[in-house]
């Protein structure tokens, strides 16, 4: 199963947080990642993004439909996340989806990222609109995650 972990578009500051979108300059960013998304993402890709408004207009530039999680909010654990996605089996994703495409937050994508490259949660950062893509293999009976890709918005 290959994991994306999207962080949303440059957003508004101000609160409520929940509430908080894109500028003009993150709906830029959302569309080319989007685009580099569209041309380059698995085909059988599952999208699941956080509530919070800025995730939803970043999700939303992919032009296809995602679902939408709580456990992905602005606050949520890395624990949250892996189970909303059920990684790294796929969990009960519809379809036969090989990917899950995750749109959401710092810390959280940064930790997640931590943990399935080095074991452990750290606070690693992920810039705003940048992709992270890691796939889960099994080579001679031990279970691996791989980083195919960290892909800030400047490169896609």
């Amino acid at each position: 199963m290959d994991l994306l972990l999207w962080r949303h578009a440059e957003a508004e500051q101000g609160s409520p947080d929940a509430k908080r979108k894109l500028t003009a300059r993150g709906e830029k960013q959302a569309a080319q990642m989007g685009q580099w998304l569209r041309k380059n993402a698995p085909k059988k890709l599952r999208i699941v993004a956080s509530p919070a408004l800025r995730c939803q207009q970043t999700a939303r530039a992919l032009g296809v439909p995602f679902e939408t999680d709580a456990r992905l909010g602005a606050g949520s654990d890395v624990a949250s996340l892996l189970a909303a996605i059920g990684w790294p089996d796929g969990g009960d994703a519809p379809d036969g989806h090989s990917a899950v495409l995750v749109v959401g937050h710092q810390p959280t994508l940064g930790r997640a990222a931590a943990l399935l490259l080095s074991g452990e949660e750290a606070d690693w950062t992920i810039k705003k609109c940048a992709l992270w893509w890691f796939t889960n293999r099994t080579r001679q009976g031990e279970t691996q995650t791989v980083l195919r890709a960290a892909i800030p918005v400047e490169f896609a």
